[in-house]
């Protein structure tokens, strides 16, 4: 695995200083790899190799939103759902978020993730995707996702912190593309951090270890509000908004 030292990161800043934002994150996701050991009954989803549509959609997605030079505040979720980022490549984004907010053409699997919905709900309220992604660049503290199989054989979505194992079998992986995700061209001075409870605990940590953001803003998981505060969702919008129109650009 690679690790990205400080004199590599320097280097590679220099070069993307002549390209696009979006030709970074492209390259970026290209190179999306994971070669290490998993728990048993774990695995790992790199939707840029195992799912046909996942580069052509995503690079269409970021050539049409990403294509300049400026910088972007970073925001961090967990790490992609089998049904948006993980088949999209883009991350907190379905099939029908894709095509219909989004306009990228997609003849793939349909799929619906609740918390795709409400990013996109979210987004609109904010003022649109084009306004939005001017602003912003989403991903994940882990960039690939994970399943677990049930007993009776069934997979479900499982968060890197979910097991001691995993976290310490990804915690590499992890420094590696979050210094590569810096080196795209975002913010440090605030991250925005999806998830007010492990995610949150392991982003600090690590923040505290390494420096990478000057503060850290923690606002409730998508999933969290959905599944468990529906009725209070646009309280939840308003709060979001509120956050990311705040973030000013130094």
């Amino acid at each position: 695995m690679r690790v990205f030292s400080a004199d590599i990161c320097h280097n590679l800043i220099n070069r993307h200083a002549m390209s696009t934002f979006a030709s970074r994150i492209i390259d970026f996701n290209r190179h999306l790899s994971f070669n290490g050991v998993l728990p048993e009954g774990i695995r790992i989803m790199n939707p840029f190799k195992e799912e046909e549509r996942a580069m052509e959609t995503s690079t269409a997605f970021y050539r049409k939103f990403y294509n300049d030079n400026q910088k972007r505040h970073l925001i961090l979720g967990i790490n992609p759902g089998r049904f948006g980022g993980a088949v999209t490549g883009v991350p907190f984004t379905d099939t029908k978020r894709l095509k219909d907010e989004c306009g990228i053409p997609y003849a793939g699997r349909e799929t619906h993730e609740p918390s795709s919905v409400f990013i996109y709900d979210m987004i609109a309220a904010f003022g649109g995707v084009e306004a939005f992604y001017r602003k912003f660049y989403i991903n994940s503290i882990c960039p690939l996702g994970f399943t677990n199989r049930k007993s009776n054989g069934r997979e479900v979505n499982y968060n890197y912190y979910d097991n001691a194992d995993l976290q310490q079998a990804v915690s590499g992986f992890i420094l590696s593309t979050l210094r590569q995700q810096l080196a795209l061209g975002v913010y440090t001075e605030t991250c925005f951090c999806l998830g007010t409870g492990k995610n949150e605990t392991f982003l600090r940590k690590l923040n505290e270890e390494h420096g990478f953001f000057g503060q850290i803003f923690a606002l409730e998981h998508p999933r969290f509000i959905v599944q468990y505060k529906a009725a209070l969702r646009h309280q939840y919008i308003n709060k979001y908004v509120w956050a990311f129109r705040s973030a000013g650009n130094p």
